[in-house]
């Protein structure tokens, strides 16, 4: 998912893609766990989404305080 992308969801948008991704990369981690190891370059990138989610949303936080 590309940054532009992430700042064109809403508020609501970006908790539900946060909350989808933290449960896929758990999904993937317990496959792992159990022998099933296929995702290890798809945990990265869904680790680093949402690393791109929370950044687009403590820039909108900042960007409300100032106003």
């Amino acid at each position: 998912m590309t940054p532009d992308k992430v700042r064109d969801l809403s508020d609501d948008e970006l908790v539900s893609q946060q909350q989808e991704l933290l449960e896929k990369i758990f999904r993937l981690r317990f496959q792992s766990s159990v022998g099933q190891a296929e995702g290890t370059q798809k945990i990265r990138e869904f680790k680093k989404d949402v690393a791109r989610i929370k950044t687009i949303q403590r820039e909108r936080q900042l960007s409300q305080k100032k106003v």
